[in-house]
């Protein structure tokens, strides 16, 4: 795990070569807790290109895998952030070609350098099985090209700046934008229309970035521009549309024994390879199906206890650490748990503007920074279950927008639209002393909190013309953000101009695969890269192996929802290592309490960032709006903690950009 950046410059630049690589030293300092072993740089000032990276030593820890690394041929230079898992399997077939040079070292970027030279560019990322993110620049053909992995595991920002009254153009590229922003030529001009996307979904995704003129790479692509041909080319080697369009074709035709031993033998083989490290290595563990199932794996395939690492919360409601541990137990881990107070917690918070280099709202981000934290103590490396919701239809929002749209749909929209007006011309407060009276006979612990709220926003889903946009709003924050956001039009994004495809799909698996392509690159697995590398940690997703993802995807719906169990498959493999009783509970989500805590101890944060001053000397939202938001939910009549997080992560992030720039 790493950290890379740099440019291309469109015309040569008439700077000294020290003051480039100053400015090439600088941009990458920003990217110090990415690779904290060591830095490179490297320079071709009359190609105009440059490329920089940061070290976090995981595989071959000698001077050997230090980047940016030269081909042996000499035409390639390369600066790579990730771990090929496969890389061993590709050296063999390599030497065996009589292709390979004499090794330098046993790194994966000398694996890769040697594969570009024999397979060429898509040649040789359709071999690869890992994550990746890759800037390489090819001296013969004078050009740059960047590559992300299939699904979108690890970062690459992009963008053409300057060129504007004599400024030169520059092509930039980096795993974070504050690299980006350390260059002269960064406009840093925000773009209103993605800040509407981070209201809609609590982040930006793909391609779309907070700054005009910059864009992220989307999974599964690869990038070419060079001088002559300054417009990007972007090509795809792998799809997750098409893999799971694939899937669904080409259904599983073998017994329920028989797909949970082979999803078993997929997940197994790809928790080995991601085991392969030089450094110490663990686990994270919440005690829940995933990550349970992961390091359940991991022990199977260990001589010794793997590290396991959770931590929990003394509110009864947001802890799992207890479940944790008993699992821990049972498998012989070496655990490590930490409770958090809640001051734990809010500490974290003036962290995470400069954490995630550009706005991201999930609260979920605390915790995970916070279990990083503690496991980057002890080892350098960790697993994680994530991508078991996704692939093995895990989340309950499928079934329950299911059901919401198999009545709903036989309304007529006119009259669901006036159902809709009806149920909200009774104000939240009365809703809420209708149900008081109406439950006076329910115990107290079993009553629904502020029933009015919930009725309130279930009625804006009523009018929705199809499942698609149901679903959407069942994911949304802020159901029309372009109208809380000034001067802003809402991109349109898969979740409402779905592609060829998905509409051959039934109901829940097309929810799966929008999640598969939006929801985990751009909100799971942005939360979880920028929180681990802010501590110098590097996380692996054996679920994300993109032979499992394949297979998933062939496996009918009714084996991952057997009669209304999720992820039926993970769960009978679990059997086979954990007792089903420390399992089977409800599912809980990797969160804090952010509603309450904005009503208490983050109270004056949020007022200082949310004051109608500070909103309108902004001149990004609507004041008005996000006032009413605000006071309605210190009132206790509403909860807006998710829409109100939106804002503040903005206006926390805001605040960060002239400290950032500057330093």
């Amino acid at each position: 795990m790493c950290g890379l950046t740099g440019w291309l410059a469109a015309t040569p630049s008439d700077k000294p070569r020290p003051e480039l690589d100053a400015r090439l030293r600088h941009m990458n300092d920003a990217l110090y807790l990415r690779g904290p072993d060591s830095e490179g740089l490297w320079q071709d000032p009359e190609a105009g290109i440059a490329l920089a990276h940061r070290r976090l030593a995981i595989v071959d820890l000698s001077e050997a895998g230090h980047q940016p690394m030269t081909s042996a041929s000499g035409r390639y230079v390369i600066a790579f952030n990730g771990e090929i898992y496969n890389h061993d399997d590709l050296r063999e077939i390599l030497t065996a070609m009589r292709f390979a040079p004499a090794w330098r070292g046993h790194s994966d970027t000398e694996t890769l350098l040697a594969g570009f030279e024999a397979w060429g560019i898509e040649g040789t990322l359709t071999r690869l099985t890992g994550m990746f993110a890759i800037a390489l620049w090819d001296r013969q053909e004078r050009r740059l090209v960047l590559a992300r992995d299939r699904l979108g595991e690890k970062p690459m920002y992009w963008g053409w700046q300057g060129g504007q009254a004599g400024q030169p153009r520059v092509f930039l590229f980096g795993s974070e934008l504050k690299a980006l922003q350390r260059h002269p030529a960064f406009a840093a001009e925000i773009d209103r229309d993605a800040l509407a996307l981070l209201l809609r979904h609590n982040y930006i995704g793909a391609p779309h970035s907070i700054f005009q003129g910059i864009r992220k790479l989307e999974p599964g692509t690869w990038l070419e521009v060079s001088r002559h041909s300054p417009d990007p080319v972007i090509r795809t080697y792998w799809s997750g549309l098409e893999a799971g369009l694939a899937g669904t074709r080409n259904r599983f035709e073998g017994s329920a024994t028989e797909a949970v031993d082979h999803v078993e033998l997929l997940l197994s083989a790809s928790v080995g390879r991601q085991m392969m490290s030089d450094v110490p290595l663990g686990a994270f563990l919440s005690g829940g199906i995933d990550s349970s199932v992961v390091v359940a794996l991991m022990q199977a395939q260990s001589s010794r206890p793997v590290r396991t690492f959770t931590i929990g919360f003394h509110e009864p409601g947001y802890n799992e650490a207890t479940f944790a541990k008993a699992v821990a137990q049972h498998l012989g881990t070496d655990h490590t748990e930490l409770y958090v107070q809640p001051q734990d917690a809010l500490d974290v918070i003036p962290k995470l503007p400069e954490m995630y280099c550009e706005p991201f709202s999930d609260s979920s981000q605390i915790p995970t920074f916070l279990v990083s934290r503690m496991a980057r103590k002890h080892v350098t490396v960790a697993l994680s279950g994530d991508g078991g919701d996704e692939l093995f239809c895990g989340y309950d929002r499928y079934r329950i927008t299911a059901a919401v749209w198999h009545w709903l749909h036989v309304v007529p929209t006119p009259l669901r639209r006036w159902t809709a007006s009806a149920l909200r011309s009774l104000s939240v407060e009365q809703w809420n002393t209708v149900f008081r009276w109406l439950w006076t006979w329910k115990p107290a612990d079993r009553r629904a909190n502020n029933m009015g709220d919930k009725i309130h926003k279930g009625a804006a889903l009523l009018g929705s013309r199809d499942l698609s946009a149901l679903y959407r709003g069942m994911v949304s924050h802020w159901a029309t953000p372009d109208q809380v956001v000034l001067s802003a039009r809402e991109p349109t994004t898969l979740l409402n101009d779905l592609p060829p495809g998905l509409t051959e799909l039934g109901d829940v698996e097309r929810m799966m695969l929008l999640d598969l392509l939006t929801y985990l690159p751009g909100d799971v697995l942005t939360k979880v890269d920028r929180a681990s590398m802010g501590v110098s940690l590097e996380t692996r997703v054996p679920m994300l192996d993109h032979a499992l993802v394949e297979f998933a995807w062939r496996l009918p719906l009714d084996l991952k929802l057997n009669a209304g169990v999720t992820k039926w498959p993970l769960r009978q493999v679990l059997y086979r290592h954990v007792p089903r009783e420390l399992i089977e509970r409800p599912k809980k989500g990797f969160a804090v309490p952010i509603a309450a805590w904005l009503r208490g101890p983050l109270k004056d944060w949020a007022e200082d960032l949310l004051s109608e001053q500070r909103l309108r000397e902004g001149g990004h939202f609507d004041a008005v709006a996000v006032r009413r938001c605000w006071l309605e939910h210190l009132s206790g009549r509403r909860s807006w903690a998710g829409q109100l997080w939106d804002v503040l992560m903005f206006q926390a992030w805001l605040a960060t950009q002239t400290r950032q720039v500057e330093h």
